[in-house]
Formats: structure tokens, C-alpha cells, sequence
């Protein structure tokens, strides 16, 4: 699904309204009808108060929508409009004269602090005070009626987007920002929905179509994509009746130091539930009898230290290497991280304490085999690109990082990011139970897997973390965030493959 920008979404409307010979209060008849039934279908007639705070634009008007609806499904319903300009679109007043004619309770106007309502923690607020076209901040007692409002611990439920949100910035640390529990879309998401300095804002997100002209949106130009079953179903390749484990891949994790056995011991486990025809370890000798125990359908070779990585096997042939887990930094493994680069040709991925050697070796960036893969978590990667400012300063950092090395940088997270120069894939599955120690390593043995399966390395990233989201989300059906650990997720990797397998064998019939 495309991520598309507040300008993109504007010129849809615009040529929809044309090419669909319809005016733009029919076309917000139809989104705000389909916000009020997802509603409905939830509601189910429960006499809850519902509140409404209506701007005066176009949102505003989505909310008086939504309120006529309800009023005629017998629901009570309180409408306020926030006066905060004198200046009302035409959308906005003709919605205004049609709910007076299914009410006698008109809308409460709102213009100071002296008529601010009582918010009740029963209370069902719809927010549409201000959509996607918001550009400063808001201010005032519009600002402390926002405030008002998300301490009032009432369920909240924006429209399109939560009021003070910008769709292409980052608000200011003390801004005024409806923190919604739940917010309904229209039509596409937007990028903002899925950083980590805003994503609390929007709560759970759903997205409704509201029927755009679909050629528009064919041709729409969007380097942003969000990943959901759909597409990860379009990415799988099932496997042949007729193949063996050649076809499969040999995979070489490479890592491991004294203490640190469990982390390349993860990565091989989640490698060859993946599918990985063949997974050797490369490890210190300390490592040797865990791993043989461990995973006995995984093959050891062993360096000459005991308790760290020394060096490389050079005359290992591995149709992929992954290098870093629970490696450390000493002289020694910097060295034999240098050794490898020198050796493998084809893509690699960097995982760990790979990454914190390449951070403090930046040469060692130039020997990276085109389309590598990087996975760091936010620490990681702020030694490798430097400190940023916000999200979308880290997501230019990343982007210029991604070109200039020609390399996939998988940013970890609860979405996580996939950048391969100007292309740019987020993740929507996962959650929170995933926050575990050892789910980054589970995540790169996944990648590795792909990859020495002969998907393109920006295909194995970007299928590899969905996959490893859903197998977390597996999990944790299961057991309950608190007690997912990255052994769970590891071992849920064929449940969530399967389910990709299901949907992909259906969509065939």
C-alpha cells in the first residue's frame, strides 16, 4: 500500500470530484458515512455519551457528518464546534444546516475557556477539529481544550488524523496534540502515522477506502510503502514439489564470543525455520558444544581462540554470510570482520556488534558488497549516520547513508523501516511483546535465510521483517506480551510462513 502525502491525497479529491462528476459535500458524505459506520458496527446502538468536537474546515464538517448518522441511529449525541476563526468552508455550513434538520439540540459553540465542557472517562470523543491540512501549531485555549481533553481519560477516536498532527513534521515537545485511541484514515496512510516521535498519537490506525479515482492512484508516484499481509503474500515464492536443499541456500552466521553463545545460536534457529537448505555457525570454540547440542541440524566450524572471533574461514563457500552477533569489538573480530569483507563478494548482512565495528571503523564501510544488508537498532544506527534532529531528519540521514554505500538499512523498531535509497518499506506487524532480548538476532537470521534462498536482498529485508513481526504476533496470542521471548518468535516463523502460503494459495484459486 502506498504512503502518500497530504498534497497527493488533496489532488486525489480533485480529480475524483471531476472524473466521478460528483461535489466535494457528496465525496465527504461518503468518507464521513463510512467513519460513522465502522462506528455502528462497534457501538452497536450502546448508550454511551458521544461527544464531538468540530473545527470549521473540512474536518469539522466530516465530524457533523458523523453526528447527523448517529443521531439517526438513535445514538445521544453532544456536537461542539470549536470557534477558533470566523471563516467556515462551504462544506462545513451546508453539513451545518443538514443536522439541524434531524436535531433540535444545535451545536454548542466553543470560543473561550468559559465554554469548555465536563469530559467524562465514560465519555466517546470523536475529534474533528483539524485534519491533514493543519500547518501550525495550535494555540490558545484551542490548545488547552486539546489538553482538556486527552487528560480526561475518554476514549478518543480521531478522524483522518489526530488534531495539532502535522502530516510532514514533527510537533514540538510541549504542542497540543489530540492523543487518540483509535484513529479512521481516509484512503491512504501517511508516514507520520508509523515514526516513533508520533506514533502514540494516532492509537490503533485503521485506513477506509473512500473510493479515489483508483487510475489516479495507479499512477501516483510514492517511494513509501506500508507492509501488511497483502503485500508480503505477493513477495513469498512457495516452494517447487521438486527441489532439494542445494535450492535452499547455505547460510553462515558468523559471531558468538565468551558469554554470548545464545545470540548466533538464535540467528541459526531462526535461519533454518525460515528454510535455510543448510546453516553453518562460525564461532570461538567456547561456543562448540552449546551450538552442537543446541541446534543439531546446524554445522560448526570452530576459530582458534576460545572465548572470541579471530578470523574468517576464506575458503568457506556460503551463498550468504551474516556477521555480528554477540561478536564484541576487540582488535581481533575488527580484524576478522575486515577479513570477510575482503573475501565475500556477493551481499552480506551486518547485525550487532558488526555494526558497532563498522561505526568506529567507517573504512571499513567502503569494502561492503553492494545491496548488504544493515539492521540496527536506533543506538546502532546513530553511530553509524550521526545524531538527528527528529524522525524525518533521521529518515534523510538514513536515505543519503543508504545511496552513498549503496547499501538496505533496516531500521529496528516497533514499525520497522526498510531503506533502500529512495524506496522505503514500513512494517505493520509486530508488537510490543517483540521488546525482548534476542529478536533482533531472530530478525537477522530470518533476512539471512532469504537471502541465500536467491531473493533479491531488498525483497529478503523487506519480507523477513514482516515475517518475523508476524511470528511475534503469533506468539504472543499465545502467551501474552510479557512473556514472548525471541526462542517463541523463532519458533512461530513456520506458523506465520504457512499463513502466508494459505493466503497465497486462495488468492490462486
Amino acid at each position: 500500500m502506498k504512503i502518500l502525502t497530504a498534497e497527493q491525497l488533496s489532488e486525489g479529491d480533485k480529480i475524483t470530484i471531476e472524473k466521478q462528476q460528483i461535489t466535494s459535500e457528496e465525496l465527504m458524505e461518503r468518507a464521513a458515512t463510512l467513519v460513522f459506520n465502522e462506528i455502528n458496527n462497534r457501538l452497536q446502538g450502546a448508550p454511551i455519551p458521544i461527544k464531538i468536537f468540530c473545527g470549521i474546515g473540512n474536518n469539522g464538517g466530516d465530524g457533523l457528518v458523523i453526528a447527523r448518522h448517529l443521531i439517526q441511529h438513535g445514538y445521544h449525541v453532544t456536537v461542539y464546534v470549536v470557534n477558533y476563526s470566523d471563516k467556515r468552508s462551504d462544506d462545513f455550513l451546508a453539513n451545518y444546516e443538514k443536522l439541524k434538520d434531524v436535531t433540535n439540540d444545535w451545536p454548542q459553540l466553543i470560543k473561550s475557556e468559559d465554554n469548555f465542557p465536563e469530559i467524562n472517562i465514560g465519555d466517546f470523543i470523536i475529534d474533528a477539529m483539524f485534519g491533514i491540512g493543519l500547518n501550525r501549531p495550535i494555540e490558545g485555549w484551542v490548545a488547552n481544550l486539546v489538553k482538556l481533553i486527552n487528560k480526561s481519560q475518554a476514549f478518543i477516536l480521531a478522524i483522518d488524523m489526530p488534531s495539532g498532527l502535522f502530516s510532514d513534521k514533527i510537533p514540538a515537545e510541549d504542542a497540543a496534540v489530540i492523543e487518540a485511541n483509535f484513529t479512521l484514515s481516509f484512503q491512504a496512510p501517511k508516514l507520520v502515522f508509523f515514526l516513533p516521535d508520533t506514533m502514540d498519537y494516532v492509537g490503533d490506525l485503521q485506513i477506509l477506502d473512500i473510493g479515489l479515482d483508483k487510475e489516479f492512484l495507479g499512477k501516483l508516484q510514492s517511494g513509501n510503502h506500508l507492509i501488511g499481509e497483502e503485500e508480503a503474500v505477493s513477495l513469498y515464492k512457495p516452494r517447487k514439489a521438486n527441489s532439494h536443499k542445494g535450492d535452499y541456500g547455505h547460510a553462515l552466521i558468523v559471531g558468538g564470543s565468551y558469554g554470548k553463545i545464545g545470540s548466533v545460536l538464535l540467528t541459526a534457529t531462526a535461519a533454518l525455520k525460515t528454510g535455510s537448505g543448510l546453516c553453518s555457525l562460525y564461532i570461538p570454540k567456547c561456543g562448540y558444544h552449546a551450538v552442537q547440542t543446541g541446534l543439531p541440524e546446524a554445522m560448526v566450524v570452530t576459530d582458534v581462540e576460545d572465548d572470541l572471533l579471530s578470523g574468517y574461514p576464506e575458503d568457506f563457500k556460503a551463498d550468504v554470510v551474516c556477521f555480528g552477533m554477540g561478536a564484541g569489538t576487540a582488535n581481533k573480530t575488527r580484524e576478522a570482520l575486515k577479513n570477510m569483507l575482503n573475501t565475500v563478494k556477493t551481499p552480506v548482512l551486518i547485525d550487532a556488534d558488526g555494526l558497532n565495528i563498522l561505526s568506529e571503523n567507517k573504512e571499513l564501510l567502503d569494502l561492503l558488497p553492494e545491496n548488504s544488508v544493515l539492521t540496527p537498532h536506533p543506538g546502532e544506527l546513530k553511530r553509524l549516520v550521526g545524531e538527528w534532529k527528529d524522525d524525518f531528519h533521521k529518515l534523510e540521514l538514513v536515505r543519503s547513508f543508504s545511496k552513498k554505500y549503496k547499501l538496505i538499512i533496516v531500521i529496528k523498531g516497533a514499525h520497522t523501516f526498510v531503506i533502500d535509497g529512495n524506496d522505503m518499506y514500513v512494517n505493520n506487524s509486530g508488537n510490543p511483546g517483540m521488546a525482548t532480548a534476542g529478536s533482533g538476532d531472530v530478525l537477522s537470521g530470518v533476512i539471512t535465510s532469504f537471502m541465500g534462498q536467491s531473493y533479491e536482498p531488498v525483497t529478503a529485508a523487506v519480507l523477513g521483517v514482516f515475517l518475523h513481526g508476524r511470528a511475534g504476533d503469533i506468539a504472543a496470542e499465545n502467551l501474552g506480551y510479557e512473556s514472548v521471548l525471541a526462542g517463541d518468535i523463532a519458533k512461530n516463523i513456520g506458523k506465520a510462513i504457512q499463513g502466508l502460503f494459505s493466503r497465497k494459495l486462495k488468492n490462486s484459486e
